[in-house]
């Protein structure tokens, strides 16, 4: 899956997120595979490595930007500025598998090394061990599974940072929590269309 051009801007029409795809009959091709997580990875380290793309984001010293992509296969990317001291807060991305790598700057993951339960709960206290941390650099990435559960973070005084992210399927929605300690809460659940 690397194109000839990584990634192509798209202005924010497309198909709606859930709706059911046309059926595929006799006389028309069949639809291209799933993007698996490693070919989610390579597209966004091969995006993030597009100097030209990742320069047509504007920065805003008050608070990210960013521009949507058409990803492989059918994904949804993302080039996402973070000025210092900004982050996402906790958040899943409803059943999603994805990858993310930074373009520029220094951004921080916290993770948790559990699955959640997706239904049937507001607050959950979450076992010792479970926390994860990493820091990405220009190039580095990574892939997550469809019950990753994390918060990215430019944690930098002075520092832009931007990245670039891809999901697939289109994200169907965002649960946002709340963490105090070892208690997870979930507060919100996002849909297309109140994050973008």
């Amino acid at each position: 899956m690397s194109p000839a051009s990584p990634a192509t801007p798209v202005s924010g029409s497309g198909s709606t997120p859930g709706a059911d795809p046309a059926p595929v009959t006799a006389d028309a091709p069949a639809a291209a595979p799933a993007p698996t997580e490693a070919e989610l990875l390579a597209f966004v380290r091969e995006t993030a490595a597009d100097a030209g793309l990742i320069a047509s984001l504007p920065l805003d010293p008050e608070g990210r930007t960013w521009l949507r992509l058409n990803g492989p296969g059918g994904s949804e990317a993302w080039i996402i500025s973070w000025p210092p001291g900004t982050g996402t807060g906790w958040h899943d991305h409803g059943g999603s598998h994805g990858a993310f790598a930074a373009a520029g700057g220094r951004l921080t993951e916290q993770s948790l090394a559990v699955r959640l339960p997706t239904e049937g709960w507001k607050t959950l206290e979450l076992a010792d061990g479970v926390d994860r941390e990493r820091e990405l650099t220009p190039g580095r990435g990574r892939a997550f599974g469809p019950h990753h559960v994390h918060q990215v973070l430019n944690e930098t005084d002075d520092e832009h940072a931007v990245s670039v992210h891809a999901y697939y399927p289109p994200l169907p929605l965002m649960r946002r929590y709340s963490r105090t300690g070892a208690l997870l809460r979930l507060e919100q659940v996002e849909r297309p269309g109140e994050w973008e």
